[in-house]
């Protein structure tokens, strides 16, 4: 009886950990878990562990937390576990080749876009801004570039009117890990050959920023209705009512016209606010000290805020 694989894991956020719960409820022997470091979070700014080191403590598994893979001990620590296969997802550091040259099996990573189409820090939230018809997961090999290596297995789902980056997030994190785990039997058995990515398809996928959701009302409400649901549930779209910050957290396409920026109509429907091109019905905000509401309930009880002719524009930072 052959031993099964020995699987070293490398991911930070929820979206790898979904992918570690697959591999834990697999055959494979997964040796350990590495992490980016604990970060400040919340008010309090107090350390947090990651999604993938609360659940790698959580099933017993050793963590390791590496500022860094480009020392010489970070690399031999790795070889120390004698990996046949390292499985990355959304881990946040750069692999130099000698690390990927550890493992018996190479490495592989699940990314979450169908390359060369997105490749880096934010193709799920990219892909819905961009009006791309549709998106999936990218099971390759790993290469010292930035999500060039060979393509081993794609899976792809319909990007539709009413995704978020959130809801894309999710779907795109349930369909990741059965993707790796065929991925993982296919490169076993040698059955699996990777297909080299065209680098003249390739985009990239910027990191996203709080600075590129403000609105800016001369753009065409189309560009703007995508940018609301790609940047849910973060960084969230956002301008500025009477030189107070307001929170746009959901959107649709209407007709209207005016100044950018200018409410044109509010009813229990929605806020009507021209753009560059057309108009957007701003369903869902959220105002200072508040929670995110319907706009309805906020017409019912704060209607003297959306005056018509008020125009909407950037908060004082």
């Amino acid at each position: 009886m052959t031993e099964p694989l020995r699987i070293v894991f490398a991911g930070t956020p929820e979206f790898a950990a979904e992918h570690l719960k697959a591999l834990l409820a697999s055959p494979y022997d997964i040796v350990a878990v590495y992490t980016q470091p604990d970060r400040p979070a919340g008010r309090g700014q107090k350390l947090m562990p990651s999604p993938v080191k609360q659940l790698a403590l959580e099933h017993n598994i050793p963590v390791l937390q590496p500022p860094t893979l480009r020392n010489a001990e970070a690399q031999a620590e790795l070889a120390a576990l004698q990996p046949d296969l390292l499985v990355v997802v959304a881990y946040g550091l750069i692999l130099p080749q000698v690390v990927l040259d550890i493992p018996r099996l190479g490495c592989i990573n699940s990314h979450a876009s169908l390359l060369p189409r997105w490749r880096g820090a934010a193709p799920i939230q990219r892909a819905v801004e961009a009006g791309d018809s549709e998106s999936g997961v990218t099971v390759m090999r790993m290469e010292a570039g930035l999500d060039t290596g060979p393509m081993l297995l794609k899976v792809t789902t319909p990007i539709t009117g009413a995704d978020t980056g959130g809801s894309l997030h999710d779907r795109l994190a349930e369909m990741g890990p059965p993707a790796v785990i065929q991925a993982i039997a296919g490169l076993a058995a040698g059955t699996l050959h990777g297909e080299v990515q065209d680098d003249n398809l390739a985009t990239y996928a910027h990191k996203l920023n709080k600075d590129e959701a403000r609105i800016d009302w001369s753009r065409p409400a189309v560009e703007l209705e995508r940018l609301v649901r790609a940047f849910n549930p973060w960084p969230i779209c956002h301008s500025a009512l009477n030189g107070e910050a307001l929170k746009v957290l959901t959107a649709t396409l209407a007709d209207g016209k005016g100044a950018p920026g200018e409410i044109i109509g509010a009813s229990k429907d929605g806020l009507l606010v021209a753009c560059g091109e057309q108009a957007l019905c701003l369903t869902r905000l959220q105002l200072p000290g508040g929670k995110a509401l319907n706009f309805s309930d906020l017409y019912n009880s704060r209607r003297e805020k959306f005056s018509l002719g008020t125009i909407l524009g950037v908060a004082a930072q």
